[in-house]
């Protein structure tokens, strides 16, 4: 092999190796290399960020990064199901309500995990898919809809309140097996947060209210998903 060849190939590995790392810091994901699979594995972590950028400290998942990745998704042929894995303490309602819409309405086979927590607008996207699991130790955290900074005190804004509260609380009835009324009911207690009103739901108490269809982890996740890949094969063909 010439030293032109040798050059050629280091050159061709480093960029390959910059680019895998440019992905990494954008968007949180890399393959694990030499794994070929039909399931693509989409991450909701840390804070749901909006429309306005949180501090460089905190740990934020990009509502401009996810809508992209599922449009792509649902135009892979080679990808036949999605697992969307969470652990976020909540975030922006309208972005969090997007990435729950947009996962609701892929025509592929999508199975959520909460693992840790599906805290505030992270609970629309744990009900989003067609299946869901939550990990026994994992909470969610209910409450109603805050705005931050200034609010004007006029009865027009706490209509506009009331219509993000009724969109949120549509989509997760819609998409779930809990009532209307439960869900009020657990949005509005007030005997278990110290500093606001609301409920901390842990594990197998979102499957007992009908939020989310079973406890389990990774490998009920994947196998769950992979039966309904197949059963989405069956009824396409």
């Amino acid at each position: 092999m010439s030293n032109d060849q040798q050059q050629g190939q280091d050159q061709e590995k480093q960029q390959n190796t910059n680019a895998l790392l440019q992905q990494i810091q954008k968007l949180g994901q890399t393959n694990v290399a030499g794994a070929q699979s039909n399931i693509h594995c989409l991450t909701i972590i840390g804070q749901i960020e909006g429309h306005q950028s949180l501090p460089p400290k905190n740990k934020t998942t990009k509502y401009e990064h996810l809508l992209p990745q599922l449009v792509a998704i649902e135009q892979n042929d080679q990808i036949e199901g999605v697992l969307v894995v969470i652990n976020t303490v909540g975030g922006d309602v309208e972005a969090g309500l997007a990435i729950a819409e947009m996962i609701s309405t892929i025509t592929k086979p999508t199975v959520t995990l909460v693992t840790g927590g599906g805290h505030s607008i992270g609970v629309p996207i744990a009900v989003s898919s067609d299946y869901s699991y939550i990990a026994e130790t994992a909470t969610m955290l209910i409450h109603p809809v805050r705005l931050n900074g200034m609010v004007i005190g006029v009865p027009q804004s706490f209509e506009y309140i009331e219509k993000i509260q009724d969109r949120v609380n549509q989509f997760v009835t819609t998409h779930s097996d809990i009532s209307e009324e439960k869900f009020d009911e657990l949005m509005y207690n007030r005997g278990t947060l110290t500093k606001d009103i609301g409920s901390n739901i842990v594990g197998g108490k979102a499957v007992e209210y009908g939020l989310v269809n079973e406890v389990g982890g990774v490998g009920q996740a994947i196998n769950k998903l992979q039966q309904l890949i197949g059963q989405h094969k069956g009824e396409s063909q």
